[in-house]
């Protein structure tokens, strides 16, 4: 007997199949996990964004309507409940946001670097982190980003465009005073 396909597992769960929801969450929990990871920078956050995004997921499926990727329809929705999660958090008094585990690790120079990309990243006016995080993390085309996005390809092109020139500037600033 062959695995049910995604389109098959995506039917099942809209007609409300609890097990095909489940193999869905399975296969694309990670997905979801990494971009809420990125967005909020933190485990704990990332996890709870998560699980609420899957919350979420259960109650919009039945408005998929196969019309891109499945991955890319969630997407919006995993940003979306992270933008949520950041608002509210930011109403919170806090720490610095940051995951205490990952700070302190010791970590390796490519690790330091990388961490100090995504803080500059996350540094972004939304809609170009949203973008960047879509096409270069992701590997969505600029059109399928935009799907996601729900904008034109071409301003997806032009948030990528933006996002660069910033995140080029901030380097530069850096390496002068650093």
């Amino acid at each position: 007997m062959t695995e049910p396909s995604e389109t098959d597992l995506i039917k099942q769960a809209q007609r409300g199949d609890r097990s095909a929801f489940e193999a869905l969450l399975r296969s694309h929990y990670d997905a979801m996990y990494r971009m809420a990871y990125k967005w909020c920078g933190n485990r704990e956050d990332a996890q709870d964004i998560t699980q609420t995004a899957c919350i979420k997921l259960a109650r919009a499926l039945a408005s998929f309507r196969f019309q891109s990727a499945f991955l890319t329809w969630v997407y919006p929705l995993v940003i979306n409940t992270a933008k949520d999660w950041m608002r509210a958090r930011a109403r919170q008094p806090a720490g610095d946001g940051k995951d205490p585990d990952y700070a302190e690790a010791p970590v390796a120079e490519q690790k330091v670097y990388a961490s100090q990309v995504l803080d500059r990243i996350r540094a972004l006016p939304e809609r170009e982190r949203e973008a960047v995080y879509l096409v270069f993390s992701e590997g969505l085309s600029h059109r399928e980003a935009a799907q996601a996005m729900a904008c034109r390809e071409s301003t997806v092109s032009w948030y990528i465009h933006e996002a660069r020139k910033k995140l080029r500037l901030l380097r530069e600033r850096e390496f002068r005073h650093g």
